[in-house]
């Protein structure tokens, strides 16, 4: 049953007064499907609130809760979500900095604008964890100041802050300040924190900490570390030292051939797609041998043009429109387009926005990867579509029945196809222009008939019976219809509990 409530949840088209009822039912699941209705009320929020206690934040943080519906001592998350969205008032923060809940205080340091007052209590807080939160967000005088405070934990989360002072990050680059703890997670049974990548890796200039490690990683991240603090970790013995140092666009030239040369395959994919990068590192980096740091290349916006088809032969770029053809001239490609190579040719059937006769021409083309690549392009008349899918067949059906011009009759035909194409039936389930009977087919298929069990052209008998099935998925589908009759709805909610006497 709950299945049915969350689709109705979130169809569209359900009254007012059976949103109440659902609300009066509503489990966790279905009451975030309620939070996020563009029609739910102010006071059908606060019942919300008070009949499923866990959707109260996700209704702050979605504007449907005000202060003056909340107590923030009884109701501290919620008074924490309001001031993360900055409608709680300050007193609020003044109560929370003091509570005795260190994850309260931890989660207030988060909030943004936090009145001075408030954010000298959190960095006095006998938790280094508050202190380090608030670190991270603090303004420039601040931060400058903290970043010699005797915590490594606090001063790393100064050197994320980019609010922080270029020469206070020099410093802490320079490893200026107090020493890091002795504290190694690592050596202590302790897991790496989620955000640490790989294994920590020791150094080898002499400091092996962990804190310090990741102090210096948070440095080298930030951009408003001074460009001249960081180059010298381009040769650093650790990898994870020198892999942000890939993706800044502040860095000579030098630096950038130095990361160009780096043993790690995934340092030179970051680097790749690097758009300060010069011409010449881009056309090393075209031989790599390895095929995501190419991949990489491609996705560069300013790869040269030559380089880039020189990479389209033998590389997977995906089909979505690359950056550098996305931006690139008519000329360049109406050049594309009159490629020799098939390659080339599907670089320019990618763009979204080609022109008339070069769309029909590429809808032309004797490649079936090419012709495909335009299938699913706005633009393609009637017979334009019948002609690929006919000299093309099951290679292009999908990207036709995706076509947003292709007509209620042409989706009508391409279900009838055999065998079916299974991925073409689950883009008519939910085309805007399918019919009853294209929809009909597409139920035989079990992923296209969840789609099509939500289209409002399906009969609604047939929506119903959907309902009324076994599968649940489906039947959340068919709920959420807003073609569902709302007698059907009504039938589908239990009864309102009884008043309290």
């Amino acid at each position: 049953m709950n299945h049915l409530l969350r689709g109705l949840a979130a169809n569209e088209n359900l009254p007012p007064a059976l949103v109440d009822r659902l609300i009066a039912v509503a489990d966790e699941e279905t009451a975030d499907r309620l939070a996020v209705r563009s029609d739910l009320s102010h006071a059908q929020a606060v019942a919300l609130a008070g009949r499923v206690e866990e959707s109260a934040v996700r209704l702050a943080y979605e504007g449907r809760l005000t202060a003056a519906d909340i107590d923030p001592r009884a109701r501290p998350d919620v008074a924490l979500a309001l001031l993360d969205t900055g409608a709680g008032p300050a007193a609020w923060a003044r109560r929370l900095a003091a509570d005795p809940v260190v994850e309260h205080r931890e989660k207030l340091a988060a909030c943004p604008d936090l009145p001075p007052d408030v954010l000298d209590t959190l960095l006095t807080d006998p938790e280094t964890r508050v202190v380090a939160e608030a670190a991270l967000r603090a303004p420039a005088h601040v931060a400058a100041r903290l970043a010699a405070h005797p915590r490594t934990e606090v001063r790393r989360a100064v050197a994320a802050n980019d609010a922080t002072p270029p020469s206070a990050l020099a410093s802490l680059l320079n490893g200026d300040g107090p020493p890091a703890p002795h504290h190694c997670p690592a050596r202590e049974g302790e897991p790496p924190s989620s955000d640490h990548g790989p294994a920590p890796e020791p150094f080898w200039d002499g400091l092996h900490t962990c804190a310090a490690h990741e102090l210096i990683r948070a440095a080298l991240h930030n951009p408003a570390t001074p460009a001249e603090a960081v180059t010298r970790f381009a040769d650093h013995p650790s990898r994870l030292l020198r892999w942000p140092l890939a993706a800044r666009r502040d860095l000579t030239p030098e630096a950038y051939e130095t990361l160009a040369r780096d043993p790690i395959p995934g340092i030179r994919a970051e680097l790749a797609e690097n758009p300060a990068i010069g011409d010449d590192v881009m056309r090393a980096l075209a031989d790599d041998a390895c095929h995501d740091v190419r991949r990489a290349l491609a996705g560069n916006p300013r790869v040269p043009f030559d380089v880039l088809t020189r990479l389209a032969g033998g590389t997977r770029t995906g089909t979505a429109p690359l950056p550098r053809i996305a931006s690139a001239s008519p000329a360049e490609i109406a050049a594309l387009a009159a490629s020799a190579d098939p390659a080339v040719r599907m670089l320019a059937a990618r763009r979204r926005d080609l022109p008339a006769g070069l769309l029909d021409a590429l809808a032309a083309d004797p490649d079936a990867k090419v012709a495909g690549a335009v299938a699913s392009h706005p633009g393609l008349a009637e017979p334009r579509l019948r002609d690929l899918a006919r000299r093309h067949g099951v290679q292009v059906i999908a990207g036709i029945a995706a076509n947003p011009d292709a007509t209620p009759a042409l989706l009508a035909e391409l279900v009838r196809r055999r065998p079916p194409a299974r991925k073409a039936l689950r883009a008519i389930a939910g085309h805007a222009n399918a019919t009853a009977p294209a929809l009909l087919a597409c139920l035989d298929d079990p992923e296209a008939r969840v789609v099509a069990a939500g289209h409002p052209a399906l009969p609604t008998q047939v929506i119903t019976a959907l309902v009324e099935g076994a599968d649940h998925r489906s039947a959340e589908a068919a709920a959420a219809n807003p073609s569902l009759p709302r007698a059907v709805m009504t039938e589908l909610l239990p009864p309102a509990p009884a008043p309290a006497v």
